[in-house]
């Protein structure tokens, strides 16, 4: 039997998926560190899109012509059929927990243990909310794919801008209103860049989050005003200079120097490093002098 749409929602959807969102963070058994001394997580941003936002066309030709629109997942996941529904996307922004950045804060070379800890067991919990919101959604009866969970979803390398994948986490964040990118390629937030991004492409109509801001790079420091580079001074890679992220330096530095020597000690798969995200003025907030700079 069909399920019937909209069964259990507010008259808000869209603060009805926040809270959602928010309350699975603040109450899972996944977002406790081991041992159970405190989260990963801190409370999450929440920001929506339009499956028809021109940006994510216009990401065809700044990433790749690879790059999927919502369009393009939600057809691969659930049949290309003549008339595809309105679709909406769902972004939200994890920041980490003030602990973990200043755990981080005092490292030089590698990334701190409670960092690794919440690059990898943090990580699996953010595949659970995926996972939660989509069941959440279709028991509503609406449609739901979280595209870099799907099978579609597959990582490359673009003459053009180099490392890339089928979708965009910080893309979607910024079509869904969430912040903007900075120097060293993270996505500067209300809270920082010290986070996580992770998204869901629905057929359920949501209103689209207002972008507070008058460009792409309007949040850092450098492009603002030409100040600051504290995420290329802190990183122990040379990866980012004036000139941006350099991501073959990145991945290197990451997978092959950082990994062989932490991942043992640190007890994970995978450590991240992070460097770049914490004791620099946008670890935690929009950094002040940005909010009224013009851009360079």
């Amino acid at each position: 039997m069909k399920r019937q749409r909209g069964v259990g929602f507010s008259p808000n959807p869209e603060k009805f998926i926040e809270r959602a969102i928010v309350q699975f963070t603040q109450k899972s058994p996944a977002n406790r560190r081991h041992g159970g001394r405190g989260k990963y997580w801190a409370r999450p941003l929440v920001g929506f899109a339009s499956g028809d936002d021109p940006l994510f066309k216009a990401y065809k030709k700044i990433i790749g012509r690879f790059h999927h629109t919502p369009r393009e997942i939600f057809s691969l996941t659930f049949g290309n059929k003549k008339k595809c529904p309105p679709l909406s996307v769902i972004t939200w922004i994890l920041p980490h927990v003030e602990k973990i950045r200043e755990s981080n804060r005092k490292e030089t070379l590698y990334p701190s243990c409670l960092w690794a800890h919440a690059r990898d067991f943090g990580e699996r919990f953010n595949v659970k909310l995926r996972k939660h919101l989509v069941h959440l959604l279709e028991k509503k009866g609406y449609r739901a794919v979280a595209p870099m969970i799907s099978p579609h979803w597959k990582r490359l390398r673009s003459p053009r801008v180099g490392l890339a994948s089928t979708w965009s986490e910080r893309h979607s964040a910024y079509a869904s209103g969430l912040g903007t990118f900075g120097l060293s390629d993270g996505f500067i937030t209300p809270k920082g860049k010290a986070i996580r991004i992770r998204s869901v492409v629905t057929d359920l109509p949501l209103k689209p989050s207002a972008k507070k801001y008058a460009h792409h790079r309007a949040n850092c420091l450098y492009f603002t005003g030409g100040t600051c580079k504290a995420c290329a001074r802190r990183c122990p890679a040379g990866a980012i200079t004036e000139k941006g992220h350099d991501k073959e330096k990145c991945e290197a530095y990451a997978y092959r120097t950082i990994g062989p020597v932490k991942r043992e000690e640190y007890g994970v798969k995978i450590t991240g490093c992070g460097l770049c995200q914490t004791k620099v003025p946008c670890e935690f907030e929009i950094p002040a002098p940005t909010r009224k700079a013009k851009p360079r």
